[in-house]
């Protein structure tokens, strides 16, 4: 069994939302819950008795939410939850409307405001009276081309509270990777920046927006927000209108809420996009609600007076997660820029300038700082923060270690997986639990996740498929443009029938019923015909002092299939024979013969998503000499031209 590194106190388990809403729950439903397993099989054995829970212990507001919770229960997809609801989104994250802080944004270090409850109401009122002066309705799409900021969450408040359609993108992205998703799902109106800060730079963007509007026919009217210049010249931007013109004629007044169908399109998200154009996943209003609520006040302890960050741009799904915590009526703090600049500590600063509760980032930036050598324990108070999450690749082992020595000893740790699939996650943080090393807590509240094997058949203790065996609310509604729901059916529900399956390559634990992911299923890689995660080779490798990051794929090789590594190396350090020697004897004892790589090759850079993922399966096509068919997916697509022609991989 993995070693226990944090234990709640009593105190602690006493006052979480966790412990209150068992119960709550034991009290309106006659049963006797007295644990985590226990709710937990109630969530998935007595889904309409939890979900309306939920709904009920979050305070969520309705116009109406019916009399039935759950239709067609049974099928994937299929399952409707709360098919005769009437809700709005914006309202229910709306919930306060007084002076105390409900958003707090620094860019960087050249931009530090705050604005409270009862502004972020009276800006979402003018921007959301725009819209509709403009004639923009409910099913119309809003898309935005934005940092994280708050004109980000006013925009998205304001069109969601006519029922409009939001999607976004962060201000990185290419031309030709916004219009990949944008001029898929024909968009009313685009929000974009005139500028931002990265690396204490100020990086133009109206040259891109002009692009990109010449390139959306169906665009009406493109609001340009204002940040580094306070007037920009948007002249030679088409349909182009500054913010504060865009709501000049009109003045605050009580928000009027367009009422929805419970599954009425929210959110559009976007695949990664490097195998092909990005595919559009369409997100119902109530299951996102529900879901994301549920992990905000349950899995975080997040609620009135949490203060809660995480380090996203609009690209990513955690944006879309983090705004649902307005909802559990918590203060969220917005960053953005570099995480390094100037010196690496940028963000413990901000936790505690501004009482962050909760630190929300990934596994690569906790790896970072790790080799950076940086001790936030011992330059920062950190005495709010509370918890640490971590997604976007597995936490290795190491980074749970370092987090408990470097960071902070009290404080609960989770590793977290989900998905712009399903806007929340299948495993994640229980804050009424113990932490184990290099282990993801638990599984989420009504998600029924198991572990299968090859034959479909469940299995703990073992490697298998991540599946879902019974519905959930927030699955998507379908896919852009597909009416037959042929795509989304191929999506997740090819390999078993009925039952939802994620592609990730994990295990259970028998005793803790502690989560280790390997990595992608697509990415697995299979020498001698045997399973085998990337992630497991990650953690040996990256431990190494001399090694910044890697990345490992399969190479096909007479009739089998062989273990490539490639590593970027740190600082003025040289891969020789002799570290060679290391990584494979380090990668035979961690993990099996196996897993030793039959090549190990440096490398200046590895291509990654928008998000900060590493692309796997855009190096292994190139090493195969298949084309990447969607580059502008790839925040440095040029990366991938390291991996051509390399002579040693021809050799045995």
């Amino acid at each position: 069994m993995n070693a226990c590194l944090w234990t709640p106190s009593a105190d602690r388990i006493d006052a979480s939302n966790l412990k209150a809403f068992m119960q709550r729950v034991n009290e309106d439903w006659s049963v006797d819950l007295q644990d985590y397993d226990s709710l937990h099989a109630f969530s998935i054995n007595e889904r309409e008795k939890f979900w309306t829970s939920i709904r009920d212990f979050a305070g969520l507001k309705a116009q109406t939410w019916g009399e039935r919770v759950l239709v067609d229960g049974d099928k994937m997809p299929g399952a409707r939850f709360f098919p005769e609801a009437k809700i709005n989104f914006a309202e229910n994250l709306l919930r306060k409307n007084d002076g105390s802080e409900a958003l707090v944004f620094w860019g960087e270090d050249k931009v530090k405001r705050s604005l409270s409850w009862q502004s972020l109401n009276e800006e979402v009122s003018v921007f959301a009276q725009a819209l509709r002066h403009m004639g923009v309705k409910k099913g119309d799409r809003v898309c935005a081309f934005m940092p994280n900021m708050p004109e980000t969450i006013v925009a998205m408040l304001a069109a969601t509270s006519i029922g409009a359609t939001w999607s976004s993108t962060s201000p990185d992205f290419g031309v030709n990777g916004v219009l990949d998703r944008f001029g898929q799902i024909e968009p009313t109106v685009l929000v974009a920046v005139e500028s931002y800060y990265y690396n204490a730079k100020s990086h133009d963007c109206l040259s891109k927006v002009q692009e990109i509007v010449d390139q959306l026919p169906t665009l009406e009217r493109c609001v340009i927000v204002p940040y580094t210049r306070e007037n920009p010249d948007i002249s030679a931007v088409d349909k182009a209108v500054l913010l504060d013109d865009f709501v000049a004629e009109f003045d605050p007044k009580e928000i009027e809420f367009e009422y929805v169908d419970f599954n009425h399109p929210l959110y559009i998200m976007f695949s990664s996009g490097t195998t092909g154009k990005p595919k559009c996943i369409v997100h119902g209003t109530g299951g996102t609600l529900l879901k994301q609520v549920s992990e905000h006040l349950l899995h975080c302890d997040n609620g009135d007076g949490s203060r809660v960050f995480y380090f996203t741009t609009c690209g990513w799904m955690m944006w879309n997660w983090l705004v649902a915590g307005l909802a559990a009526g918590s203060t969220l703090l917005l960053y953005d820029g570099s995480p390094f600049y100037p010196n690496g500590n940028i963000l413990f600063d901000f936790a505690d300038a501004e009482k962050m509760t909760m630190f929300g980032t990934s596994a690569k930036y906790i790896d970072a700082l790790n080799k950076a050598d940086l001790k936030p324990k011992e330059t920062h108070d950190l005495s709010s923060v509370l918890s640490m999450t971590s997604t976007g690749s597995p936490l290795v082992a190491e980074s749970f270690d370092y987090v408990y020595d470097a960071i902070k000893d009290d404080l609960h740790l989770a590793s977290i997986s989900g998905g712009t699939d399903i806007l929340g996650c299948f495993v994640l943080g229980n804050p009424i639990a113990p932490v184990y090393r290099g282990e993801i807590q638990c599984r989420a509240l009504g998600m029924a996740v198991e572990t299968f094997d090859d034959d479909g058949k469940p299995i703990t203790g073992d490697k298998g498929e991540l599946v879902c065996t019974k519905a959930f609310p927030s699955m998507p509604i379908g896919f852009w443009n597909d009416p037959d729901n042929a795509r989304y059916k191929a999506a997740y529900f090819e390999k078993y029938d009925n039952i939802w399956c994620h592609g990730d390559f994990v295990s259970i634990d028998k005793e803790t019923g502690g989560i280790v992911i390997y990595g992608r299923s697509d990415a697995t890689l299979n020498p001698g015909g045997v399973r085998i995660g990337t992630a497991e080779i990650y953690r040996q490798v990256e431990a190494l002092p001399e090694i910044q990051e890697s990345i490992v794929i399969g190479q096909d090789w007479k009739g089998d299939v062989r273990v490539i590594l490639f590593v970027v190396m740190k600082g003025d350090n040289v891969l020789t024979e002799d570290l060679i020697t290391t990584i494979k004897s380090k990668v035979k004892t961690g993990c099996t013969p196996r897993h030793v790589p039959a090549k190990v090759i440096p490398v200046k850079d590895i291509p990654r998503t928008k998000s900060g993922k590493i692309t796997e399966l855009a190096v292994r096509d190139v090493v195969h000499g298949r084309e990447v068919k969607n580059k502008t997916a790839l925040a440095n697509p040029e990366a991938l031209d390291l991996y051509k022609g390399i002579a040693q991989l021809q050799e045995d």
